[in-house]
């Protein structure tokens, strides 16, 4: 087996040599945020989180290192955890290899070794590696499609890459290799027993990282047909489906050529639609990005919060009525209070635009990157990096939550030190640990500035020449970014410099000079002349606090409005309210001027908006009631980013408030 050896084989995901790819991503390590917003949360992710993180994974609370010990025969006891509990150690892994990525710490390298040499001797012989299979009497590979072997493995096969393309190592890779081959070998034939497995799409994603790192064609074969069985059989339970719901909710009613909607379960949707755009990236084939588009702008034209977030309910049904958990429902059927909105849906909302930023070289899925990195990504951890949610709604109001017999895994009023299903937490953190690699992108003859930090970017452009740019900024609580070219070659190549869709009356300068090229939010602007060393672009984005309001089909937020300033969405809390002061009863006075306020010793140093609330008084718990001119009390109070709720004891909180003006 062959590996990759370019010049560019270690970004997150290597698309350097796709042909139908353009924007490549860099080199992972390229670009290092060196202070401010990400380089604080960074930061944070090498200290704590990651530390505590593996206080969890690698002791009896999280039990998944134990897991792979069990399997190992090293030590004894039961499977514990969910079945997808390897693919979360995966993902912590991953997060870690990040880091050494960018840090070279050896005692990380150590680390992963120790971990890395305890899941091969976990792994059996012909590859096969299920720790919740291995372990538990009377279970059979392959028997049942609620074990998520598949998922296991999609993250196993990322991580394995990763870690190879990062360290230079194979014995990560080598163990993903194995596994991945005893999957060809069972999934190739068109076994109809099989035919219906890989419902959690991620063994797609992982399959073509394995070939873009390999380059042996048979895993992006393989990836490529778990998309052609999609929706070519009768539906209905069997003996491979019991105990979880069928159809839309895991993406097998409709065949992936043909789909216009996102349904069930966004996590599967997403990753799926991740790995369909990875399998087009190798492929080109039309059919496949034209079922993308088309889901991309369903997904976030119609089914998408004003946070990025995705995945309206935890229970309902789909338009072909069939039962979904944790997913898409109709369009435009938007709650706040019970709004689902898992952390993981939300990041793999960003994944996917990522990859269709790269396929289609165009700005406006970078807008869903940012924002969801800003809002409903971040909202699934604390600000300490300790504790996490799950679920991310847009209002709470204390006791509101749907309580079930998943509520100590999913839902809660304030954010848990460990959640059972852990999916979600090394998932954000990777994310946040990786930030840097998604800032720039290489094109064809220069480069795509994707997102604002202060960083320094050290990379080679496609045609091998040296490009050295640094990012000064204190984006995003300011909207002026200064980027320097510090080294590059003697003749003319791009700069591309991504205006979001927010940031209208956006200037742009060369060297103090209008570059007389367009800005039009929503697009890259195109800079190409001859730079030299020195040069700077300064970008100077308006910042104003701004009223968002939805569309009128979304009656959950008629007649109310959210606050944005930047890519920052703003809510209200009740710690900044009066004592016994209920979320549903405020109303934002839309009469008077929002102000932005920077405060660097509040929650982590944020900007937050100050702005006058309305308290209506008088009103009773009564179902309906008679009214007549309401009475409000004004309030002058702050707003707070949306991602950082919930970190000052219990509280209600909404995003969207009804609104009062003068007209």
């Amino acid at each position: 087996m062959s590996t990759s050896s370019n010049k560019h084989s270690n970004a997150i995901t290597n698309n350097f040599e796709s042909p139908f790819v353009k924007l490549k991503s860099i080199n992972f390590g390229d670009c290092k945020w060196n202070s401010g917003f990400w380089a604080e949360k960074v930061k944070i992710a090498e200290d704590k989180m990651l530390p505590y993180m593996g206080d969890l994974l690698c002791g009896d609370i999280g039990h998944g290192l134990n897991n792979f010990k069990i399997a190992a025969g090293e030590k004894k006891g039961v499977h514990k955890g969910f079945y997808w509990h390897d693919g979360d150690f995966y993902k912590f892994m991953e997060a870690k290899m990040y880091v050494y990525g960018l840090t070279k710490n050896e005692s990380i390298l150590k680390e992963l070794d120790e971990y890395i040499g305890v899941i091969g001797r976990a792994q059996e012989e012909d590859g096969y590696i299920h720790t919740h299979v291995q372990i538990t009497e009377g279970v059979d590979r392959f028997e049942n499609r609620k074990y998520h072997e598949m998922y296991n493995f999609g993250h196993l096969f990322i991580a394995g890459s990763v870690h190879y393309r990062i360290t230079g190592q194979r014995n990560f890779l080598d163990i993903a290799v194995k596994m991945a081959d005893l999957l060809c070998a069972y999934f190739m034939p068109d076994t109809k027993h099989y035919q219906r497995f890989g419902f959690n799409q991620t063994q797609i994603m992982g399959l073509v990282e394995l070939y873009r790192t390999t380059k042996d064609k048979k895993y992006l074969k393989l990836a490529e047909k778990f998309i052609n069985r999609r929706g070519t059989y009768e539906i209905k339970h069997d003996s491979t489906t019991l105990g979880y719901p069928i159809g839309d909710m895991v993406q097998e009613r409709t065949p992936f050529r043909e789909s216009k909607e996102a349904v069930g379960h966004a996590v599967l949707a997403l990753y799926y639609y991740a790995g369909a755009a990875d399998v087009y990236a190798e492929t080109g084939e039309k059919a496949l990005l034209d079922a993308l588009d088309a889901l991309w702008e369903n997904v976030t034209g119609k089914k998408m919060y004003v946070t990025g977030a995705v995945g309206q309910a935890h229970y309902g049904a789909s338009t072909n009525l069939d039962m979904i958990e944790e997913g898409f429902i109709d369009a435009y059927m938007m709650p706040n209070m019970t709004a689902y909105n898992e952390t993981c849906a939300n990041l793999c909302n960003a994944m996917f635009s990522s990859r269709m930023m790269a396929i289609k070289d165009e700005s406006r899925y970078a807008d869903i990157i940012e924002l969801v990195l800003y809002n409903s990504g971040l909202s699934g951890i604390s600000i300490e990096g300790k504790d996490y949610f799950y679920s991310n709604p847009l209002r709470m109001v204390n006791n509101s939550r749907n309580y079930d017999s998943h509520a100590d895994v999913t839902e809660s009023p304030v954010r848990q030190p460990y959640l059972e299903c852990f999916c979600c937490p090394p998932n954000l953190v990777r994310t946040v640990c990786k930030s840097s690699g998604w800032a720039y992108n290489l094109s064809e003859n220069g480069v795509a500035v994707v997102l604002f930090g202060s960083n320094n970017l050290d990379t080679t452009m496609l045609d091998g020449s040296v490009l050295k740019l640094s990012q000064d900024t204190e984006y995003p609580w300011k909207g002026l970014v200064k980027i320097t070219v510090d080294a590059c070659k003697n003749s003319a190549f791009d700069i591309k410099v991504r205006i979001p869709k927010w940031a209208v009356g956006s200037t742009l300068k060369v060297n103090g000079e209008a570059t007389g090229v367009e800005v039009i939010p929503g697009t890259f602007a195109h800079i190409n002349r001859i730079w030299k060393a020195g040069d700077t672009i300064v970008l100077d984005m308006p910042m104003e606090a701004t009223l968002i309001e939805g569309h009128n089909r979304i009656e959950e937020v008629r007649n109310q409005v959210a606050v944005k300033r930047g890519p920052i969405v703003y809510c209200i809390e009740t710690p900044d309210l009066p004592k016994d002061t209920g979320i549903l009863d405020i109303y934002l006075n839309g009469n008077v001027l929002l102000e932005a306020v920077h405060k660097p010793d509040f929650l982590g140093g944020v900007t937050v908006v100050n702005a006058e609330l309305l308290l209506r008084q008088g009103k009773t718990d009564e179902m309906y009631q008679a009214v007549s001119k309401p009475i409000f009390k004004s309030h002058k109070t702050q707003l707070v980013p949306y991602f950082a709720w919930s970190n000052r004891g219990q509280a209600e909180m909404t995003v969207f408030m009804p609104v009062v003006w003068n007209i």
